[in-house]
């Protein structure tokens, strides 16, 4: 939601979150969605205007205070209480799901109903006030996450925390395991007041890969914003004249690989996967040469100068990199320390033990990566995705893959796809063999949206559920197998002009209908 009474949102990534999901089960398709009743949101439908600030809207006091109440919200927003408008990802923790953004906050969501539950503070379990909405799981369902800690007792550090699947036994009654999070490991950050920007990382076996780049928040801007009248977006700043620093955090000893390792100024919001492989680790990412893309998604600019807009932002490339595990002391500077033959990536050795990473160049033109997650920190294969062009929206969904370099891909005419969710099939033998799930809006008002599902191996479709509803493009989702053999795929997404009360259109999101599949 876009537009709460007379007041509008900058940023498409600031809209109110929309939860959806669809519930498969005995060959009938359930769709239903909610709005996510944040406190963010309560607050502003009661007011019936934008009263909290998100990311790239700064909301500002009510013209009717007085000058103290005024001086007052100034200062109570020098350190900010950022919003719970959890529209990014849905996380499992435990037999818990949560909505997530990329604040200190969550909320616990029932995920058959999409009640909106109770707001979650990390800052109760972890001292982070930022943290990722892409986590990761272990095969226990342990979490692995990342936040950032600024200005802890003189410090801005990088954390990683461990939230367990389950609490103890002798702990567990009315106990969340979010009371058992654990600091796994910190990363002080290269500069005190202006730490990296990041939206995920990567896990092999062993090792945390983290990139700190040059996408950075100047938390003195910061500081400031509510006072300068301006956004907290306009707070973040690349700078393309410094290095993205590779940080490698080995599990077993929780501390960071001495070596300091670093490729060029570049911007990444998704880590694919990584795998360790001939002494030393590989990871893929989709890469930005520059910020543009964010700046893309202002309200203003999706006008009629869109896609001349779109020329001009960074085309997404996914871009292998090999980083060695072990240095040799004796090796002569310029050498290249990779020695596996699945890449052409090398890391030069430099001076003052330091080692230049040159990335394989794989794939242009994707995003959204999605994985067999059984495969995840271990050797792959195949990379799903949503296939972009001249634009950053999707107009396709791809499988790539890593060893052949040959894709498939799905695409028809006035479609948008969303982020496509792998799902195996029980008892399944090879890393492709199940369906890819994506939502998929119509940009033709006479073709509805449907739940599209492809054979992962062959890239044909099986089927499709058409749904007599207004749907909007979602960001992330989780799929859930239930015990009874039904299946869910939730995602968050953000609906585009419609006021307080509920979607413009045919379609109210506070219910729910059965949709039978063709």
């Amino acid at each position: 939601m876009h537009t709460v009474g007379d007041s509008r949102y900058n940023h498409w990534f600031d809209g109110l979150a929309l939860l959806h999901s669809f519930t498969i089960r005995d060959g009938e398709v359930y769709y239903r969605s909610k709005y996510l009743k944040s406190d963010t949101y309560n607050a502003n439908v009661e007011a019936n205007r934008i009263v909290v600030s998100e990311f790239g809207t700064m909301a500002y006091p009510d013209p009717c205070k007085n000058i103290f109440s005024k001086a007052f919200s100034y200062l109570s927003h020098t350190i900010p209480d950022f919003t719970d408008n959890c529209l990014i990802n849905i996380m499992r923790c435990g037999e818990d799901f949560y909505a997530t953004t990329e604040t200190n906050y969550m909320r616990r969501i029932n995920p058959q109903t999409l009640e909106t539950l109770e707001k979650v503070d990390y800052r109760k379990y972890v001292a982070i006030n930022l943290a990722t909405a892409h986590p990761h799981y272990d095969e226990a369902g342990n979490v692995l996450n990342m936040g950032t800690s600024i200005v802890d007792k003189g410090r801005t550090k990088y954390v990683i925390f461990k939230i367990p699947a389950t609490v103890p036994e002798a702990n567990r009654k009315g106990k969340s395991p979010l009371k058992h999070t654990e600091v796994f490991c910190s990363i002080p950050s290269r500069s005190l007041l202006s730490p990296s920007y990041y939206h995920s990382f990567g896990v092999t076996q062993n090792y945390v890969v983290f990139l700190e780049q040059p996408f950075r928040l100047d938390i003195l801007k910061m500081a400031t914003a509510y006072m300068r009248g301006v956004s907290w977006a306009s707070c973040m700043a690349f700078h393309r004249e410094d290095k993205t620093h590779i940080h490698i955090i080995d599990q077993r000893t929780r501390k960071p690989v001495p070596t300091r390792f670093y490729t060029d100024a570049m911007v990444v919001f998704h880590h694919v996967n990584a795998y360790e492989e001939g002494g030393c680790i590989v990871f893929d990412v989709i890469t930005y040469k520059d910020s543009s893309l964010y700046d893309l998604f202002y309200l203003a600019n999706l006008n009629q100068d869109f896609e001349e807009n779109s020329r001009l932002t960074s085309v997404p490339t996914l871009r292998r990199f090999a980083v060695p595990l072990h240095v040799d002391g004796n090796a002569e500077v310029g050498t290249n320390l990779i020695k596996v033959a699945s890449t052409t990536a090398t890391a030069l050795k430099e001076r003052d033990d330091q080692v230049y990473c040159q990335p394989e160049l794989l794939l242009e033109g994707l995003e959204l990566p999605q994985i067999n997650y059984t495969h995840n920190g271990k050797p792959y294969r195949y990379v799903f995705a949503a296939g972009v062009q001249w634009s950053p929206i999707p107009t396709q969904i791809l499988k790539y893959d890593t060893l052949t370099k040959s894709s498939l891909r799905w695409g028809e005419e006035s479609c948008w796809p969303a982020e496509p969710l792998f799902v195996p099939a029980p008892g399944a033998k090879d890393e492709d063999d199940g369906v890819i799930l994506s939502a998929i809006v119509s940009t033709d008002p006479q073709k509805l949206p449907f739940l599209l599902i492809l054979d992962a191996k062959s890239f044909t479709e099986l089927a499709r559920a058409s749904l007599a509803v207004e749907m909007h493009l979602d960001l992330h989702g989780l799929f859930i197998p239930d015990a009874d053999g039904a299946a869910r795929n939730q995602a968050t997404s953000e609906t585009e002009q419609a006021p307080a009360s509920g979607c413009q259109g045919p379609h109210r999101p506070d219910g729910a209908g059965g949709l039978g599949l063709p």
